[in-house]
């Protein structure tokens, strides 16, 4: 099945048409903001800067980049401006897509039914933000989700790092406060009749806090945050 994408970074038609055939029963699908000056870790650059932010961004989008190379499942990155062809994104192993919608709960359950209409039984989304993920926490996700029918990462902040299903679910990405605390327990109403697997409840990148005591991320820092280790 061929899909369109509407919108190309760099003029590459094979980008706009990508003609996709599963590997796998599986999918990892990867949600991406376009890593541009003042639009990516706003919260985060209240304390650290625009161009420290987007310094940040760019080393977690790398982070996840190697982390879901090797994941054992078929791999979707969807951005939220429009698509690249030289990025972190290796074009020989992540299908490149552009979310649909007008929020963040919308674009998620656009994107999972757009993949599960390729044939895939088991898919999940995670953001690519997350220091705090490694290719194992994947591989065991997908592992986790062959016994039940959801599987969902808690963060510390209220959200989820990763969801995943083997079928589409509209109401849980409806009626959401995206970016509240409250994400994470309406989430977890929706599903309480569900075969659910919970797993580890991690930290993603947010705030200040939440990297200023994690040495890989000092040399992104401003001279006046900065701290010694």
């Amino acid at each position: 099945m061929g899909l369109l994408s509407k919108n190309n970074v760099g003029g590459d038609e094979d980008l706009a048409k990508d003609f996709h055939f599963p590997t796998s029963k599986k999918a990892l699908l990867i949600f991406t903001r376009n890593p541009e000056l003042g639009k990516v870790k706003t919260r985060l650059a209240t304390s650290v800067g625009d161009e420290s932010a987007l310094k940040i961004y760019k080393f977690l989008l790398q982070h996840t980049a190697e982390i879901t190379a090797n994941v054992q499942a078929d791999k979707f990155v969807y951005y939220s401006e429009g698509i690249h062809k030289e990025d972190s994104w290796d074009n020989n192993t992540y299908s490149k897509k552009l979310q649909e919608g007008d929020d963040l709960g919308i674009r998620m359950y656009n994107a999972f039914t757009e993949v599960f209409s390729l044939g895939y039984d088991q898919i999940i989304v995670i953001g690519s933000d997350m220091y705090d993920l490694n290719t194992e926490d994947l591989d065991n996700a997908f592992t986790a989700l062959k016994d039940n029918d959801y599987v969902i990462g808690p963060a510390e902040d209220g959200g989820y790092y990763l969801l995943g299903m083997k079928q589409p679910n509209q109401a849980i990405f409806s009626k959401k406060e995206w970016g509240k605390n409250s994400v994470l327990q309406a989430t977890l109403d929706d599903l309480k009749n569900e075969s659910l697997k919970t797993l580890e409840e991690r930290n993603d990148v947010d705030y200040f806090s939440d990297i200023k005591d994690i040495k890989v991320f000092q040399e992104f820092l401003p001279d006046y945050l900065d701290t010694e280790f």
